[in-house]
């Protein structure tokens, strides 16, 4: 087991061991299936790892103008761009940027078309399923503002529109990206003859324990032999770094307050793990259990003044001590990406353990990041 005593903390710790397994397995569904895989920047983000993805995966997906740039001037490759609108003061800029780009409305098309000349342009589209039980994280309901139902394109494609790109999972498993590949056939394969590609986009959890990759590769594979024309790409979040990682935390205080157990730590659920509370999910806990499974039950409480700024209750098999680690696993995918600064606390550092065992602190936040963010 690694040492984590002497990393600063708080401090996200990248495994490279592990991303590489990832990876391993990603492009062997990318091999098998006869698609291409690419890097969605909303769920990983970290740059300074790009030089391992890019062994594997040919490009990324991006979502703004700041992550074109990102995956232009540090990971290379094929960029394919969707946002939900676009701003013309961006967009000129966006254009040099990617090589592909998605519209989520008629209206968005009909804006942009003729600045998008020279770019390969597509449509995103909503199929109407549901496959996400979260309302926050599903993207296809009936009222979604996220693409464009298939009445609207009863009439076919503008000319000019080469793609269509669907996004309707989240985590989810095989089963559902079977589901998935149903509905566009039913709701839009009339159009299928008349594209060059087609983006599944993400939500395609291939590196979970328990997903049947057998059956996504089959399900991919049938659905290529069905359009053989029709380049298919997905762009995983979250199943490139699942499990990749940790967040390292550390024990500031501790108090009881209405007979419950409080342990204060240096980091936060509401600036460095925002999921607990918007999912909501249960974070794991190295070495613990659910409250009253073991002797000792605690709640961990964040750094911030925001009262519910409560990562949840965990047991352990000895009392905790001020000064103790407390380890978060599988605190990469989306969790990096979605932190704050809020009320200033000290953002957690960035680092990553090679395979050879060796730890590197790749980036530490100071004062100026804080001051940055703000006039």
């Amino acid at each position: 087991m690694t040492d984590l005593s002497q990393l600063s903390s708080p401090c996200y710790l990248l495994q490279e061991s592990h991303l590489r397994e990832n990876l391993a397995l990603i492009e062997r569904v990318q091999r098998e299936s006869n698609c291409t895989i690419i890097l969605a920047l909303k769920g990983f983000a970290m740059w300074s790892a790009f030089p391992i993805v890019r062994e594997y995966l040919p490009g990324c997906s991006a979502s703004s103008c700041h992550e074109a740039r990102l995956a232009r001037e540090h990971f290379g490759g094929h960029v394919h761009l969707y946002a939900p609108a676009y701003t013309d003061a961006e967009f000129p800029e966006l254009i040099t940027l990617s090589d592909r780009i998605s519209f989520n409305s008629l209206t968005q098309w009909r804006r942009f078309a003729e600045q998008a000349k020279g770019r390969s342009c597509g449509l995103r589209v909503n199929p109407g399923i549901n496959e996400v039980e979260t309302d926050l994280y599903n993207p296809c309901s009936e009222q979604s503002r996220l693409g464009i139902p298939a009445h609207e394109l009863v009439d076919g494609l503008p000319v000019g529109v080469e793609g269509l790109h669907v996004h309707a999972l989240c985590e989810s498993g095989a089963d559902s990206t079977e589901r998935l590949v149903e509905a566009v056939e039913h709701h839009f394969g009339q159009l299928l003859p008349k594209l060059k590609w087609l983006n599944l986009g993400g939500g395609h959890l291939m590196t979970r324990k328990g997903y049947d990759v057998e059956r996504l590769i089959r399900v991919l594979r049938a659905f290529r032999q069905r359009h053989p024309e029709l380049e298919v790409v997905l762009e995983p979040g979250s199943a490139i770094a699942w499990q990749t990682g940790l967040l390292v935390t550390t024990v500031l205080d501790l108090m009881e307050r209405g007979g419950m157990q409080i342990a204060l730590l240096d980091t936060s659920a509401t600036a460095h793990m925002p999921d607990v509370l918007e999912m909501p999910y249960r974070a794991e806990v190295r070495n613990a259990a659910l409250p009253g499974e073991r002797a000792y039950t605690y709640r961990l409480g964040g750094l911030t003044c925001l009262a519910g700024d409560v990562i949840g209750d965990y047991s352990f098999d000895q009392p905790l001590k001020i000064g103790d680690q407390i380890i978060f696993e599988d605190m990469i995918h989306y969790t990096m990406v979605k932190t704050t600064m809020f009320n200033g606390v000290n953002h957690p550092s960035i680092a990553i353990q090679y395979e050879d065992g060796n730890v590197a602190v790749v980036r530490r936040f100071s004062y100026r990041d804080y001051e940055g963010r703000l006039s």
